[in-house]
C-alpha cells in the first residue's frame, strides 16, 4: 500500500476533502503533529507522498516555535529526494523558504472565499479546474516564487498563490482541502483572528455553504491530476 504522511500544525487544519481521495487511490494516511512529535527522527523519504499542512504561525518564526527548524530540515531532505511534496498555506511558505524564496507578512489578512486568477502556465497545469471556483483563503503572509519554480495563480490581494517546481513539488497558499461541512472548526479555532480582521463568521459560514461543493469537486480534479503525474513520472515511458 502507498503511504501519505501529513505534517499537521493544528488538529482541525487537516487533509479535509483530500483524505478520502487519497484513500480511494490506495494511500494509507498518517498524520504527524509537527509541534509535538520528534521530526528529527522522521524518515523524510519513507512515504510515497509528503504533505505539509497549514497553521497560524509564520514560516520564519523558529525562534518562537523551535520545532520549525526541524520541520525545515525535514523539508530540505524531502526536496533533495525528488519525491512528491505538497505544501498548503504555511506548508507552501515553508517549502518556498527552504527553496530560497522570501516569505514575509502582507500587512493584512486575506480571509474568505474568492476565486483565483490563473497564470498562463496555471491554466495549462493541474490547477486548470480551479478557474472561476472560489477557494478558501486564510493567511496573512506571502511567498515569492521559488527559484526555478513557476507561478501558477494569484489574487489581487496576494499575487503569488501557487507555484510548481518540476512535477514533484506543488505549493498552494490557499486552502484547496477545506471541508465546508467542518467550517465551524475554523470559525471557532480562529475566532480571534476573525475578530482582529473585522470579519463576520456568518459571512464565511454562508460562503462555505455556497461554494463548498464546487471547491470539493475541483480539489479532487486538481489533486487527482497531480497524483496521476507523480505516478507517470515514477513509471516513466512504456
Amino acid at each position: 500500500m502507498k503511504t501519505a504522511l501529513a505534517l499537521r500544525h493544528l488538529h482541525f487544519e487537516d487533509l479535509g476533502t483530500l483524505e478520502p481521495l487519497l484513500q480511494e487511490r490506495g494511500y494509507q494516511v498518517r498524520y504527524v503533529d509537527a509541534s509535538t512529535d520528534d521530526l528529527s527522527r522522521l524518515d523524510a523519504n519513507g512515504s510515497d507522498l509528503l504533505i505539509v499542512l497549514g497553521g497560524p504561525i509564520g514560516a520564519f518564526d523558529e525562534e518562537l516555535y523551535p520545532f520549525l527548524a526541524d520541520e525545515l530540515r525535514l523539508i530540505e531532505r524531502r526536496l533533495a529526494s525528488g519525491r512528491p511534496l505538497l505544501g498548503i498555506c504555511l506548508g507552501a511558505q515553508l517549502i518556498a523558504r527552504q527553496l530560497g524564496a522570501a516569505v514575509s507578512p502582507m500587512g493584512f489578512k486575506e480571509i474568505g472565499f474568492a476565486p483565483l486568477t490563473l497564470t498562463d502556465q496555471g491554466r495549462d497545469s493541474v490547477l486548470g479546474p480551479l478557474a472561476q471556483v472560489p477557494v478558501l483563503h486564510w493567511h496573512g503572509d506571502q511567498f515569492e516564487t521559488p527559484p526555478g519554480g513557476h507561478l501558477l495563480a494569484g489574487t489581487e490581494a496576494c499575487p503569488r498563490q501557487a507555484y510548481a517546481v518540476g512535477e514533484a513539488v506543488l505549493g498552494l497558499q490557499f486552502h484547496l482541502e477545506a471541508d465546508a461541512g467542518r467550517i465551524e472548526h475554523w470559525l471557532v479555532g480562529h475566532c480571534c483572528e476573525l475578530g482582529q480582521a473585522g470579519l463576520d463568521p456568518r459571512t464565511v459560514r454562508e460562503d462555505a455553504r455556497r461554494h463548498g461543493p464546487s471547491l470539493a469537486r475541483a480539489a479532487r480534479q486538481v489533486i487527482g491530476a497531480w497524483l496521476d503525474r507523480q505516478q507517470n513520472t515514477e513509471t516513466g515511458p512504456q
